[in-house]
Order: C-alpha cells, then sequence, then structure tokens
C-alpha cells in the first residue's frame, strides 16, 4: 500500500498527484514570484482547518489576510482558530519556528493536519555569496532534515516553497537550495506564470509517478 494523500481541492493537481500530496513526506513547490505558491499553501491550509485538523503556517513573507479572507469566505474566524502562525524575522527565527512546529506536531496532543513553510528560502537567500552563506546553508539543511523526520514519523504533510534563481547558462528559472533541497523533497512541483490568470504545475519528481503537468486559474476565490 503506497502512501495516504492529502487532496489539494483542485482537480487538475489532485489527477497529476495521483490524489493529492503524500502525507509522509515533504513537498517542495517552487516558482518565480507571481506564479501562485502561496495560494497553493492557503488554499490546501484552509481546506485542512476547516476539517478541524491544526495547520502550523512558518510565513517568511507576510500572509495576506485579505487574500485568505478572498478564500475562506465568512469561515475565516474558525479557520484561524486552527492556525498556528509563526512570521520570523531571519533564518534563526525561521529554524527556531521549525523546530517548535515539528516538536509540537510529533507530540501528537493536537491533530496536526499540514505543516507550511512558505517562503523556506527567502532568508537563506540573502545568505548568499556572503561571508555566513556556509552557516547559513548548514542552518537551512538542520531545519529541513527535521522537516522530512516529522512527515515521516508522524504522517504529517510538509508543504515547503522555494524561491529561484535564473541560470544564465541554461537560461532556466532554477529552485535555490541546491542539492541537499532536491533529494530531501520526495514531491517537487515547478508552477509556472501564464498569460492572464493561467498557471502551469510540472511535477517535476515524485517517488512513484511519472512527470507530467497540468493547469488551474488563479481567481478572486483561489486557485480553481
Amino acid at each position: 500500500m503506497g502512501p495516504d494523500r492529502l487532496p489539494t481541492g483542485i482537480p487538475s493537481v489532485d489527477r497529476l498527484l495521483d490524489g493529492g500530496i503524500e502525507t509522509d513526506s515533504l513537498t517542495e513547490v517552487y516558482g518565480e514570484g507571481g506564479s501562485g505558491k502561496t495560494l497553493f499553501c492557503l488554499q490546501l491550509a484552509t481546506r485542512v482547518a476547516r476539517e478541524g485538523r491544526w495547520v502550523f503556517y512558518i510565513d517568511t513573507e507576510g500572509v495576506s489576510v485579505d487574500r485568505l479572507r478572498a478564500i475562506t469566505g465568512a469561515d475565516l474566524d474558525h479557520i484561524l482558530e486552527r492556525f498556528l502562525l509563526s512570521s520570523p524575522t531571519n533564518l534563526e527565527e525561521e529554524a527556531r519556528a521549525v523546530a517548535t512546529a515539528c516538536a509540537l506536531a510529533r507530540e501528537g496532543k493536537r491533530p496536526v493536519g499540514l505543516l507550511v513553510v512558505d517562503s523556506g528560502t527567502a532568508f537563506y537567500r540573502l545568505s548568499l555569496s556572503g561571508d555566513d552563506e556556509d552557516d547559513a546553508r548548514q542552518t537551512l539543511s538542520i531545519a529541513v532534515a527535521d522537516l522530512v523526520g516529522t512527515a515521516l514519523r508522524a504522517h504529517v504533510p510538509v508543504l515547503f516553497t522555494n524561491q529561484v534563481w535564473r541560470s544564465v547558462r541554461a537560461g532556466t528559472l532554477e529552485p535555490l537550495g541546491g542539492s541537499f533541497l532536491n533529494h530531501a523533497a520526495k514531491t517537487i512541483l515547478r508552477f509556472d506564470r501564464l498569460p492572464g490568470d493561467r498557471r502551469r504545475v510540472v511535477l517535476v519528481k515524485h517517488r512513484s509517478l511519472p512527470e507530467g503537468a497540468t493547469e488551474f486559474r488563479i481567481t478572486s476565490a483561489g486557485l480553481e
């Protein structure tokens, strides 16, 4: 029997993922700004909270309450009762927030249905080409290892959004974090911007599914 799935609520994406994101591993989502990564996280988090389970949401870029209200509608207050939101201001605070969220998820005193880190590499990016790059890489690696271990042991799905950089040689957008993140994530999704409100989701890596792609639209009420 394969791992359990958490449906995203977007039919095209759930078909691509054979039912949703896996509950015992880390799913990496990367793409340029405005490609829908945060909306994807918020929409999935809302579904989990609406079902009465807790969401641990580590936000490094500023979650828009207006955007969340557009997704939840009149249920916003009820949804927020199941949100444990952390807003770190540097990589060290992010690492502590991850450690706390993972410890609480493994503790099992509350039904945790999702752990989100959005964006997981925002602060790490600031350290690149600096004197503290090696320390930052180690800090990020420890946090990611904790997330992977928590997903595996507690069966709590982890969403980790990643920023991108442009490869001049290949002319492509590549995720930050290098090979460590690539190996840590059992599922990797790339979000591409298309004309208008259309977005493409590309399944770059999966341990049991073939590569593929699908599309969705960004609307005032979320992703469809």
